[in-house]
This record gives structure tokens, sequence and C-alpha cells, in this order.
């Protein structure tokens, strides 16, 4: 882009108002209530983690908080029973 941008005063043709569909900026700046824990890790998995997180311009430890919820979420998943299988036994 290069030069200035002018604008004109011309009309701007049907123009409708749509709801706020977007949620609150205070449902996107949530924060679980974490738990200070001391964790020993092998050398090589924090060696991962932390070239990883350079990489990803991020840090290490909220790579692994989010990759053992991830872990979390799954097995809750599978303890679960779905309700197709328990149907489809009887």
């Amino acid at each position: 882009m290069t030069g200035k941008t002018k604008y004109r005063d011309e009309p701007l043709g049907k123009v409708r108002v749509v709801s706020d569909f977007l949620p609150p900026a205070s449902d996107l700046a949530f924060r679980e209530e974490g738990v200070k824990v001391t964790l020993l890790l092998s050398k090589k998995s924090l060696a991962f983690f932390k070239s990883e997180a350079s990489k990803h311009r991020t840090r290490y430890q909220p790579m692994i908080r989010k990759l053992l919820d991830i872990y979390v979420e799954k097995q809750e998943q599978v303890k679960q029973p779905s309700r197709t299988k328990r149907f489809n036994q009887a």
C-alpha cells in the first residue's frame, strides 16, 4: 500500500445492522484454577519441551500443562460408556 487513502463522500448502499455475536471479553479471558506441583522430568523430555517452546515462541510449562489437560479429557471420554454400545449389547 503506497500513497494515501482518499475517502469520498459517497453513499454506502444498503446497510444492515447485525446483532452482536461475539462473546464478552470476560468469557475469553478465563483461567482455570491452578495447583502448583513439583514434578521430576527426564532431561530428554524437558529438552524436547524447551526446544518446541522456543520454536513457537512460547513457554514450555503451559505446553506441558495443555498436554496433560488433553490427556485427561481423552481419558474421561474413554471412561464414559457410549449409549450406542449399551443399547447394542442388550
